[in-house]
């Protein structure tokens, strides 16, 4: 029984230790458990009801602590790295029934199967022992308890943010620093903080994470995936976890298109099909008609009068993707400059998308890029293109007045802008973002992907050309696109089809200001739209859902 006893046999300053560490990995494994749950249901529903059930977990752990204590006769703290490793396991096979379990519910359901009681354990035993590290009790009761409450909420929301700003810098940097990696190395530091005998009960867990986790970045795991896929009529090409979220790479063998996927969303696709007397365009034909409506940018008509000459134009591309447009507007000619936040999407469009080398990556924020450009304008663009929508949600921080307004700085006077926003038409971000898109730009036309919505309520991608423009070259007030030519189209029947826009979008409609509602968007704000993105995310779940399969999004 001697190892059972030995972590509270230590002397008061390794106790304190031992608790503090114990607090800092529940908050370690929290914000890891989020990051394992955005593949299967995406980075936004994930977060929805999770600040929640910690924080309940979390209570009744410190609360309940004393009677853990005296029920467990001191052993809980032995178990608690066990839970941890067999955590995974867990998840993992509840994960499997998520479109049985629905979203958000799936995400609770998971979390109260496993991390809940990780939290819960592992506050009571870090209370227990930072309580006793401290020797408070002979301050009194209000003091005994209170003081190491408040310092391990402290320790615990520190560790939260520290071990997320390191994630941001080195996630996917290593096979441990996985997703899936970092769930062998936490129980791993709890073992080491809280070794014993009791540990042998951990190496099944261990072992189905290190044989049968198809989710570790390793060969053999990415053979078994495969494998698990391959029914559906899909491959994993590449994956790798990135800073904003999990990317992967899938081929679909049967229809024969390639898709790169952000967490549970696709960031756009591809068709990679060849065919019998099938000439390839210049630049490959995207499976979504919104990619190749954005290159319509060269389409609108000037000012000035007379089209623009593309060897003479320029291009701004605020996110990538899997480079669709900037790849047809540098197949035209155009110098583009590309900004990308995420290292790895840049390189797998390049990689596995076909996304020429002859343009200017910037990798970093385009909050960053904008307000610097801004600042300094020395460089202006015939031509903005806006499309950052990923992980199931638009980045409402990209759409604020600040931040529309740093473009409108960057565009020339008589430059276009392409704004492609996803979402649903009927709630309110969507007319928030568009009354502030045309606050800022005086002449607009707004243009849907599709005539009606075949999900929703009414989710669809919409893209807004804007000019600073009052006047065209045609005398008219109106924003116009003047007629394609066959070079227009990079020997592509798909772009014949969907390259001039079609579905025009009354812009009237977004014009009323809803009851308590804003008219505009400002960066100060975009906490009031969490709700709204939730909503609007969960809706893409469901659509996402009848676009790949169940298990391919199951196993990444």
């Amino acid at each position: 029984m001697a190892p059972f006893r030995s972590i509270y046999q230590q002397d008061s300053t390794k106790q304190l230790v031992a608790g503090v560490a114990l607090l800092v990995l529940a908050a370690f494994y929290s914000f890891v458990f989020l990051l394992t749950l955005a593949p299967v249901y995406g980075s936004a529903p994930s977060h929805i009801f999770h600040g929640y059930g910690v924080g309940f977990a979390g209570a009744a752990g410190w609360f309940g602590k004393d009677h853990i204590h005296r029920l467990s006769g001191r052993r809980a703290v032995y178990l608690v790295p066990v839970l941890a490793s067999w955590l995974p396991v867990v998840q993992y096979f509840v994960s499997q029934q998520s479109s049985a379990l629905g979203n958000p519910a799936g995400p609770v359901i998971t979390a109260v199967f496993s991390l809940y009681p990780l939290v819960l354990l592992s506050v009571a035993c870090a209370g227990k022992l930072v309580q006793t590290g401290l020797n408070l009790s002979q301050h009194g009761d209000l003091v005994a308890e209170h003081i190491p409450l408040l310092g391990s909420y402290v320790v615990y929301s520190a560790g939260e943010h520290l071990i997320k700003a390191f994630l941001s810098r080195f996630i996917g940097s290593t096979v441990i620093l996985s997703r899936a990696g970092l769930q062998v190395l936490i129980p791993i530091l709890y073992a080491a903080v809280v070794p014993s005998k009791i540990l042998l009960l951990a190496i099944p867990s261990l072992l189905f994470s290190l044989t049968s986790n198809v989710h570790l970045p390793l060969g053999y795991a990415t053979t078994a995936l495969n494998s698990a896929i391959s029914h559906e009529g899909y491959a994993l090409v590449a994956r790798q976890d990135s800073t904003t979220g999990y990317v992967s790479v899938l081929d679909n063998l049967e229809d024969g298109f390639r898709v790169m996927r952000c967490d549970h969303s696709l960031l756009g696709g591809q068709w990679i099909k060849s065919r019998p007397n099938y000439t390839p365009p210049t630049v490959k034909d995207p499976i979504y008609a919104v990619f190749t409506m954005l290159e319509a940018v060269r389409l609108v008509e000037t000012a000035h009068g007379g089209p623009r000459v593309d060897a003479d134009s320029n291009a701004l591309v605020i996110g990538l993707g899997i480079g669709t447009t900037p790849g047809a507007l540098m197949a035209h000619g155009i110098d583009t400059t590309i900004v990308e936040i995420d290292p790895v999407v840049h390189k797998f469009a390049e990689q596995y998308f076909g996304l020429p080398s002859n343009h200017t990556p910037i990798i970093e924020d385009a909050r960053t890029f904008v307000k610097r450009n801004q600042q300094s304008a020395h460089q202006q663009y015939d031509y903005i293109v806006h499309d950052v929508f990923t992980g199931g949600a638009e980045p409402v921080e990209l759409f604020t007045y600040e931040f529309i307004t740093g473009l409108h700085a960057l565009l020339k006077d008589d430059g276009v802008i392409a704004i492609n926003y996803a979402g649903d038409l009927t709630l309110y971000p969507t007319s928030l973002t568009v009354r502030t898109i045309t606050a800022i730009f005086p002449t607009c036309r707004i243009y849907r992907e599709e005539a009606t919505s075949e999900v929703g309520p009414d989710f669809t991608n919409m893209v807004i050309f804007c000019t600073k423009s009052t006047t065209f070259s045609s005398s008219s007030t109106a924003l116009t696109f003047r007629d394609p030519i066959p070079a227009d189209f990079l020997g592509s029947r798909f772009r014949s089809r969907y390259l001039l826009p079609k579905h025009e979008v009354d812009q009237a409609r977004f014009e009323n200001v809803e009851q308590g509602g804003r008219k505009l968007l400002y960066e100060k704000e975009v906490g009031r739209l969490h709700k709204y993105q939730d909503r609007g995310a969960l809706e893409h779940w469901a659509i996402m859902r009848t676009v790949l399969p169940e298990a391919v999004w199951e196993n990444w």
